[in-house]
C-alpha cells in the first residue's frame, strides 16, 4: 500500500471518530445538501471535511422521477447500512433491498435522466465504465446495460416512494472513489511461499469486517481461484460477524472450529489476516475464539522485490546492474553472457542462477547460466521475449499462436493447456514474481485487450495450465511490452499511433494512461510504479520524475528486467 493510501484512510478514521460514527461519505460532484438527524438544515454539512456531508433526503411533494433520481443519489452514502437511500422505499421494500449486490460506475460527471414509462414506473438508462459484484471485485464493463426499472407506489399521506427496485447502487467515478476504496486480500500460491494479492472494493465504512468476512468465509476472485489457496479451513467463520478495531488493533472473533486448527494453519492464517486488514490501516490482529486469545504467530513469505538499480545490457555488450556511469556485473551471469550469441530479451531469475533470453540472431528462446552453460529451448517462428517464474521455467509463446504456450526447464517441456483460448496474436506477456498470475496483450475478435490468467500449478509449483483470463482494460493498438510494476499493478506499452503511450492497470481495479518517452519499446517494473523504467530504440534509459520522463542513461541495447531477488 503506498503513503499516500495509508495517510487517506488515517484521516478517515479520524473523522469518523470525530463526528461519532454520523458521517456519510460524499457523492462527488452531485448536490449533496439534505437535512440531516437533530435539526439540521437543508444544506448544513455534519462537522469534519468536505466528504462527510449527508446526501438529501426524500422532499415533499416529489415526483416519482425525482424519488429515483434522488434515490441512486444516495447510494453514495454507505453509512448505517445506506440508511438515507432506504428512506426513499417502501416500508416493504427497505428491509430486503440489498445495496451491497454490486454497483454500476458510470462516467464521472453522468448526467441520469429517469423517465416514467407508466403511471408507476420509472426507468434509467446507465452507460457503465465498469462495475463491482457483491464480493467487491472490480470488472471493466464490456457492452451496454439494460435500463434500471423501478416500481412506486403513491402513500396514504400522498408521497411517493420506490416499492421495487434492482439491488445494487449506481455511481459515477469520483462518487464511487469517495464512497469505497481498495483493500488487498491475502492468499497464498499452492507453495506456501508466497503471499498473493487479490484486490477488492468495499465502502469505507466498516472495511475491516467486511475484508476479514471476504477473507474467511468468502473465496478468491473467480480468475484467481485455481491459482491459490487458502489457510482458512471452510469450518472456521466469524463468530460474531463484527471486527472492532481500537488503537489500530483489530479482534478478530472465530467461531469454535479454530480450536482443532493445527499451528501451522493457525500461523498461515494470522498471516494472511494481518496482511490483509494491513491495508485497511490495521496495525496489529488478535484472533480469539469466545473471551480466549488464539496463540498464532506469522509464517516467513518470500519477497518479490528487485534490486533499485536498472538491469542492463550496454552498446559494448556488458551486462549488470547500472547505477550512474558504473556497472556492477552479476556474478558469472554477465561473463556468460559475454560468451554467448548477442540476445534481444533478457529476464534474470530471483536467485540470477540463470537468465531467460531470446537470441537476436534467430530470434530463438533460450537459457543462459551462470556457469556458462547456454541451452537452446524453443526455435518456434515468432517468439515472444520469454518470462520466468520462481520456480525455475522459463515461458515461452509465438506470437501468432497464443495457445501454444511452454513452460520449459532442462530437463523437458510443458504444453500449458487453456492458455488464452480465442486468441488470434498475442503481442506481450509478463509472469508475476510469485508465479501466480500471466498478464499478456492478446488480440481476439480484431479486440486487443491487456489481460491476465491464473497460472495452474501443483504444490511443487510445476505447471499445467492457465484459468479463464480476465480482462483488465482494452488497448488502443499493437503492444511492444508488458511488465508488472509490483504485486498488483501492470503496465502496457501501447503504439496508439504517433507516440507510444503507456497503460498502467490495477489488478482489480482501474487504469490511466499517459504519454510515454518517444521511440519507446520496452518497459521493466521495479518496487512500484514510481520506479518503472523505459527503453527507447535509440539506447536511452528514461524513468518518470513527476509528470515529465528523465533520460538516466544511453548506449543501452537491452533493457532487462529481473523477477526478484537472492533470498
Amino acid at each position: 500500500m503506498t503513503a499516500l493510501r495509508r495517510v487517506a484512510r488515517v484521516l478517515r478514521a479520524l473523522a469518523v471518530v470525530a463526528v461519532a460514527g454520523l458521517a456519510l461519505t460524499a457523492c462527488a460532484g452531485l448536490p449533496l445538501t439534505g437535512t440531516v438527524q437533530g435539526g439540521r438544515s437543508v444544506g448544513e454539512q455534519l462537522p469534519g471535511p468536505d466528504f462527510l456531508r449527508l446526501p438529501d433526503r426524500p422532499q415533499p411533494g416529489a415526483t416519482p422521477e425525482e424519488i429515483v433520481d434522488g434515490f441512486l443519489r444516495a447510494g453514495a452514502g454507505p453509512v448505517s447500512d445506506w440508511a438515507r437511500a432506504r428512506e426513499f422505499l417502501a416500508p416493504a421494500l427497505r428491509d430486503t433491498w440489498d445495496p451491497t449486490a454490486g454497483v454500476i460506475i458510470e462516467p464521472t460527471g453522468t448526467t441520469r435522466t429517469p423517465v416514467a414509462v407508466g403511471q408507476n414506473a420509472v426507468e434509467v438508462a446507465v452507460a457503465p465504465t465498469a462495475t463491482v459484484d457483491a464480493t467487491g471485485v472490480y470488472e471493466p464493463a464490456t457492452g451496454g446495460t439494460p435500463p434500471l426499472r423501478f416500481e412506486l407506489l403513491q402513500q396514504e399521506d400522498g408521497e411517493w416512494r420506490i416499492s421495487q427496485a434492482p439491488d445494487g447502487i449506481v455511481l459515477d467515478r469520483d462518487s464511487f472513489v469517495t464512497a469505497f476504496d481498495r483493500y488487498t486480500l491475502a492468499f497464498f500460491d499452492p507453495s506456501w511461499r508466497f503471499l498473493v494479492p487479490d484486490e477488492r472494493w468495499f465502502p469505507t465504512t466498516n472495511a475491516p469486517t467486511r475484508i476479514a468476512a471476504a477473507l474467511i468465509e468468502g473465496s478468491p476472485a473467480e480468475w484467481l481461484a485455481g491459482s491459490v489457496v487458502s489457510a482458512f479451513p471452510d469450518s472456521v467463520a466469524l463468530s460474531p460477524t463484527a471486527v472492532p478495531v481500537s488503537a489500530g488493533e483489530a479482534q478478530v472473533s472465530l467461531n469454535e472450529a479454530a480450536l482443532t486448527v493445527e499451528q501451522l494453519t493457525l500461523d498461515r492464517m494470522q498471516t494472511q489476516l494481518d496482511e490483509s486488514l494491513a491495508s485497511a490501516g490495521v496495525s496489529q490482529v488478535q484472533m480469539r475464539v469466545g473471551s480466549s486469545d488464539v496463540d498464532a504467530g506469522t509464517v516467513p513469505v518470500r519477497s518479490t522485490r528487485v534490486a533499485a538499480q536498472p538491469l542492463v545490457v550496454t552498446a559494448d555488450e556488458r551486462f549488470g546492474f547500472l547505477t550512474g556511469d558504473e556497472l556492477e556485473p552479476v556474478p558469472g551471469l554477465s561473463d556468460a553472457l559475454a560468451q554467448a550469441a548477442p540476445v534481444e530479451d533478457l529476464q534474470l531469475s530471483p536467485d540470477r542462477a540463470f537468465a531467460a533470453v531470446r537470441f537476436a540472431t534467430d530470434a530463438s528462446v533460450g537459457r543462459v547460466d551462470a556457469d556458462g552453460d547456454v541451452q537452446v529451448f524453443d526455435e518456434r517462428p515468432g517468439l515472444l521475449a520469454p518470462t520466468i517464474d520462481p520456480f525455475g521455467y522459463v515461458w515461452s509463446v509465438p506470437a501468432t499462436s497464443p495457445t501454444a504456450l511452454r513452460a520449459i526447464v532442462p530437463s523437458g517441456v510443458i504444453e500449458i493447456a487453456g492458455a488464452w483460448p480465442g486468441a488470434a496474436t498475442i503481442s506481450a506477456m509478463a509472469l508475476s514474481r510469485d508465479g501466480t498470475r500471466m498478464a499478456a496483450a492478446v488480440t481476439a475478435g480484431g479486440r486487443t485487450t491487456l489481460s491476465v490468467a491464473g497460472v495452474i500449478r501443483d504444490g511443487d509449483g510445476v505447471p499445467s495450465g492457465l484459468g479463464d483470463p480476465a480482462v483488465l482494460g482494452d488497448l488502443d493498438g499493437p503492444v511492444s511490452s508488458v511488465a508488472w510494476l509490483d504485486d498488483s499493478s501492470v503496465a502496457a506499452l501501447v503504439d496508439a499511433g504517433t507516440e507510444p503511450r503507456l497503460r498502467e492497470q490495477v489488478v482489480g481495479g482501474e487504469g490511466t494512461e499517459s504519454a510515454a518517452p518517444s521511440g519507446a519499446d520496452t518497459l521493466a517494473g521495479g518496487n512500484s510504479a514510481s520506479t518503472l523504467r523505459v527503453h527507447t530504440d535509440q539506447g536511452g534509459l528514461f524513468i518518470r520524475r513527476g509528470a515529465n520522463w528523465t533520460q538516466t542513461a544511453e548506449g543501452v541495447t537491452v533493457l532487462a528486467t529481473q523477477q526478484g531477488s537472492p533470498r
